[in-house]
């Protein structure tokens, strides 16, 4: 079932912009190892660094700045760190670009030829861990995770069903629900 915007007809992402280090590093990765074409390259006025953008698929780019003055990386606070998954308030924290189901596997198995390190597959569910031990019905997504040369999260990832509007269940959370989720936490079993 398809959800309806009544506001605004968008399109997709036109494209999202992240930060690297070091933008050929940043091409090989992108070009050589995950095979995205590099479509456009600007370099930016007065001195301020680069602008490049690959094509991800369905009219979707992914762009990378170079700043020749960025800050280091900031692992747990602008990315995934020693905390696991938890990244800091408008941060990017990581990008799922969608695959073939049949193909996940089979990237996979590229991605470790290519000598990245990658997990294991994750059949993501509604139980407890939200990670299914194996494949059944109630799983709805699919993902292998890997990490680029910038240390930005990635996601190769495949719905497995249709997600219809009876899966939005829960509201949105607001600062005021921070300590029940916190306890909750403090509670679970640790992994």
């Amino acid at each position: 079932m398809a959800f309806e915007n009544k506001e605004f007809e968008l399109r997709g992402i036109n494209h999202l912009a992240l930060v690297c280090k070091d933008m050929a590093r940043t091409v090989d990765f992108y070009t050589n190892v995950l095979g995205i074409p590099l479509i456009k390259t600007l370099d930016l006025p007065g001195g301020m660094g680069q602008h490049f953008f690959f094509d991800i698929g369905n009219g979707n780019l992914l762009a990378f700045f170079w700043f020749p003055d960025s800050p280091p990386a900031a692992p747990g606070i602008a990315a995934p760190g020693d905390r696991g998954l938890v990244t800091a308030h408008g941060s990017m924290n990581h990008v799922a670009f969608d695959v073939a189901p049949e193909k996940i596997e089979e990237y996979r198995a590229k991605l470790v030829a290519k000598g990245i390190a990658v997990t294991e597959l994750v059949d993501h569910d509604e139980s407890e861990t939200q990670v299914a031990k194996k494949m059944h019905p109630g799983v709805w997504i699919r993902s292998i995770y890997f990490k680029d040369p910038d240390g930005i999260l990635l996601e190769f990832a495949s719905l497995t069903r249709s997600i219809g509007p009876g899966e939005v269940k829960h509201p949105g959370a607001t600062p005021k629900n921070r300590e029940r989720y916190l306890a909750q936490r403090e509670a679970a079993p640790k992994r």
